[in-house]
């Protein structure tokens, strides 16, 4: 007996014209953002968090092979009005392209692949593959945002079991200490990649052992939900194990693969209890005959939306191409640190060994940081500016921060705003205090002050929404994505006195800062 349904034998079948159309259109969208598509496929290759996306296209395709009998039996028909949808996602691209956003742009792409099935094939065909479709979302690396707050709920979880348990414990932030040791709740930490994974797996378990769109619904709930919970009692069993041996046994990185053995258990446990619930697959139907009549030749219709589809998916990159030989002009930039400013001179040697901090901002296309010593005292300036953004090079990133996430040593304490007076007005910067670590035999530890601000287009701003935006307007403008992070730092012995030290120095030499800043950007 033939493994091919029979309604794919004939040479009359449409599938014969349509479905190389569907293949066509899909592989002319991954060409043309093939970009974004590798920026995935980047992510999955080095992210323990998202390493489950090299998985979800296989998983997908077998997902739709097990529907085929079913497709074999409906008949392709292109959906023109699909492509508003089509152009909606296009859109989506171009401005989380010019505003240099992954998340969004990648989204989009996924999204362009989903609506190129119903363009061509129709609505009937969709869903049939519906979850096969939808599935294709888990590729995209999605959930960074989520790890700050959730290293936070878990240090709360742990913390407060140790305490109920009768463990002393002493918080300070991220870090805590109890009578064996110290302990930090790192991003591995977090539980976002048992978050993702089990949410991914859990969705295909319901779609295979359900019918009932509310247990599925159920049980998609279930594995969101089982993960955050499981890895608070990880993170606090693991703490324990070490505390009750000394330290002889979860300590260091085997703690990592105790955690993952204790989620592996937890998932086959939610597995099993889900399996309770089952329900039998449907019955398959037997294909239906179809009576030859021509629809094999491709209809003017079906062209005509395959043509206009692919307009649709190329119109941004018309415009991107437009804006790339002004970026392009930008590949090198030469920043120099000023050897003085005023009556302020360059403290010789490494700022970043002598204070033992250098904000944590990824590849920046030129960087220095600097300290100048004054009449009223030292302030240290650090810059990082960013030319020709992208995926691997922006100036507005998770990862872009004074402190990295993983920071042991250094301390973020309080922020809010400031008005920094200029002699050419005032301007608003974010205020961060940053303490170093504690010294031994009395001395003071490090109590930074730092002053920061996101410098775009010629204008200084503090909301992370407002830069990108303002970057993206410069890109369309013709005038390029150039940014820069603009830091100024001292320690004066206190909080209010290094605030008025940076005041004095800002007074004096801010304008002449940012003014440098836009020569850089000029010299293009």
């Amino acid at each position: 007996m033939s493994a091919i349904p029979a309604d794919l034998a004939p040479d009359a079948s449409p599938w014969r014209s349509a479905l190389p159309m569907a293949v066509g259109l899909v592989a002319a969208i991954l060409w043309l953002y093939r970009d974004t598509g590798l920026a995935m496929v980047d992510v999955w290759l080095r992210s323990d968090t998202f390493a489950h996306g090299i998985l979800v296209v296989p998983i997908s395709l077998w997902l739709i092979w097990r529907q085929r009998a079913r497709l074999a039996a409906l008949t392709p028909r292109p959906q023109p009005w699909v492509l508003a949808a089509l152009a909606a996602l296009a859109a989506l691209w171009l401005a989380a392209d010019l505003v240099v956003v992954n998340a969004p742009a990648q989204f989009a792409l996924v999204g362009m692949l989903i609506l190129a099935v119903p363009a061509v094939l129709g609505w009937q065909v969709t869903r049939a593959i519906l979850f096969p479709l939808l599935f294709l979302l888990f590729a995209v690396p999605f959930g960074e945002f989520m790890v700050p707050p959730m290293m936070e709920w878990t240090a709360d979880f742990v913390v407060a079991a140790l305490q109920r348990t009768g463990v002393p414990v002493f918080r300070e932030g991220l870090h805590f200490v109890i009578p064996s040791g110290n302990w930090s709740v790192i991003d591995e930490c977090s539980g976002v990649r048992y978050l993702m994974a089990s949410f991914m797996v859990g969705s295909l378990f319901a779609y295979l052992n359900y019918r009932s769109y509310w247990r599925r619904a159920v049980f998609m709930g279930v594995s969101l939900l089982m993960p955050i919970l499981a890895n608070w009692l990880r993170a606090y069993i693991i703490v324990m194990l070490g505390h009750l041996s000394g330290n002889k046994i979860a300590a260091g990185v085997d703690h990592i693969l105790y955690g993952w053995v204790f989620f592996g258990a937890v998932i086959f446990l939610m597995f099993m209890v889900g399996m309770r619930w089952a329900q039998p697959d449907e019955p398959a139907e037997a294909p239906v005959a179809r009576v030859s009549d021509g629809s094999a030749r491709p209809t003017t219709a079906a062209w005509a939306t395959l043509a206009a589809a692919l307009v649709v998916a190329a119109a941004p990159h018309a415009v991107v191409r437009g804006m790339e030989a002004s970026d392009a002009a930008a590949a090198e930039v030469r920043l120099v640190p000023p050897p003085a400013l005023g009556a302020w001179q360059m403290l010789p040697g490494p700022e970043a060994e002598r204070i033992g901090w250098t904000p944590n901002f990824l590849n920046p296309s030129a960087q220095w940081q600097q300290a100048y010593a004054g009449p009223a005292g030292t302030v240290g300036v650090y810059v990082a500016y960013y030319r020709a953004q992208g995926a691997e090079r922006k100036l507005i990133s998770s990862l872009n921060r004074l402190l990295s996430i993983n920071e042991r040593v250094w301390r973020e304490r309080d922020a809010g705003d400031v008005q920094l007076i200029a002699a050419d007005g005032t301007v608003t910067l974010q205020q961060t205090r940053i303490e170093g670590p504690a010294a031994a035999g009395g001395v003071r530890r490090p109590d930074l002050q730092v002053w920061h601000g996101y410098w775009v287009d010629g204008r200084i701003h503090v909301d992370e929404r407002q830069a990108k935006l303002a970057g993206a307007l410069s890109r369309v403008q013709g005038r390029g994505d150039d940014g820069a992070l603009v830091a100024l730092y001292a320690d004066a012995g206190s909080p209010e006195r290094s605030r008025e030290l940076l005041q004095a120095f800002a007074r004096e030499h801010w304008a002449a800062l940012v003014e440098s800043l836009a020569r850089t950007r000029d010299a293009r």
